[in-house]
């Protein structure tokens, strides 16, 4: 008996009163087919959608052939398909497959309302770039751009998508924080040279829950790492009670937010911090013992050996109060490796190694997700 293993064709959801239908015989062939899953997507969460909400049209719409919704969905699917540059547009305006997940009625183009635009169903990098770069105070009577952006709407965005795709109420949420840098080429307004990063950059702070971003705000590099952290915090925090009052919330970051600032805020509102703490000759002073142990065991046994002690800590200035402290001796082949973490979570609740390795290690998952931003998503 004959079977018929192979799938020649895969139907997707019908545009107006076309079926859209995915095949391998011929004629008009496209390499962004995968583009339709994306659609699948959109047509379940309304992502986009709620992202164009985000912003005030004051074009005449006797006017309009491209609404904002079809600019800001023909920009987001040709990144997400590895189109990054406004030129790339002037090819994009003639793809049907594009014109077809923005939404078009007529995606070949041929309906266009000027003879000249017949075959082009999108629009091309001058309108886009009207879309970007419209200022904050343009209004009816700007004279090109005049698509506006609510920057506050746009947060709101973000944390209402993270909402809605809780299908139930979270007993715990752990906002993972970073700051990261986004090199410049050019001499863009705010331009400043990182000498960590040894480059000219700005330096964004993200926020992310799991695999969802939260916050992403754009700054100059002539700053601290933590800069502006309570004010997104505090945003972000009330917005999550607000929908589900009981849950815990924990931050993690590394010690370039270990703030005096930050942590006494989370201690003000209920707020659990794992942080990481830059290490000084007190704290290794503290961890000496340790340290000592370690390394004798990792001669006996000739494999990294991990020793933690569990100790309250302050500074010498700059904390109002001692806090729980973790320190992480470690003696390896190349030697000593100290690390320090400090922390709100109580050490009847979890201990030493399992708060440092278990807890706090994790937050290296986030930095996949700044990896993916900046490799895969640069505009």
């Amino acid at each position: 008996m004959t079977t018929e293993c192979s799938q020649s064709s895969f139907s997707f959801h019908p545009h107006f009163r076309r079926d859209v239908v995915a095949s391998f015989d011929g004629g008009t062939i496209t390499s962004d087919a995968g583009g339709l899953l994306l659609r699948e997507v959109e047509r379940r969460t309304w992502i986009i959608r709620s992202f164009a909400g985000c912003f005030t049209d004051h074009r005449d719409p006797a006017l309009v052939e491209h609404s904002v919704l079809d600019l800001v969905s023909q920009r987001i699917y040709a990144l997400a398909l590895g189109y990054e540059d406004l030129n790339d547009h002037d090819d994009l305006r003639r793809d049907p497959l594009l014109a077809t997940l923005v939404g078009k009625t007529d995606p070949t183009g041929m309906k266009r309302a000027r003879p000249t635009d017949a075959g082009k169903p999108l629009a091309g990098k001058s309108t886009l770039n009207r879309l970007e770069l419209t200022l904050a105070d343009a209004g009816p009577d700007s004279r090109y751009k005049k698509i506006v952006i609510d920057e506050e709407a746009v947060d709101r965005v973000l944390l209402d998508v993270f909402i809605r795709s809780k299908s139930k109420t979270p007993k715990r949420i752990v906002l993972d924080l970073d700051a990261t840098d986004d090199p410049i080429h050019g001499e863009q307004e705010g331009r400043f040279f990182h000498g960590y990063y040894g480059n000219y950059c700005y330096l964004p702070l993200y926020i992310f829950a799991g695999d969802d971003l939260l916050c992403a705000r754009l700054r100059r590099s002539n700053i601290d790492a933590s800069e502006g952290t309570v004010e997104e915090l505090e945003r972000i925090v009330t917005r999550l009670r607000e929908e589900w009052p009981s849950v815990r919330i924990v931050i993690r970051a590394d010690s370039g937010f270990a703030r005096e600032e930050i942590m006494t805020w989370c201690e003000r509102n209920n707020v659990d911090y794992v942080l990481g703490l830059a290490k000084n000759d007190r704290l290794i002073r503290a961890l000496d013992p340790e340290l000592r142990q370690a390394k004798r065991q990792y001669e006996k046994t000739n494999m990294t050996t991990r020793v933690f002690r569990d100790f309250r800590y302050s500074t010498l200035d700059s904390w109002r109060q001692k806090r729980r402290v973790i320190g992480k001796a470690e003696s390896m082949q190349h030697g000593a490796n100290p690390r320090f973490i400090v922390t709100s979570i109580p050490k009847d609740e979890i201990d030493a190694r399992a708060l440092y390795e278990d807890e706090y290690c994790a937050r290296g998952e986030m930095e996949n997700r700044i990896k993916e931003q900046q490799l895969e998503m640069v505009s």
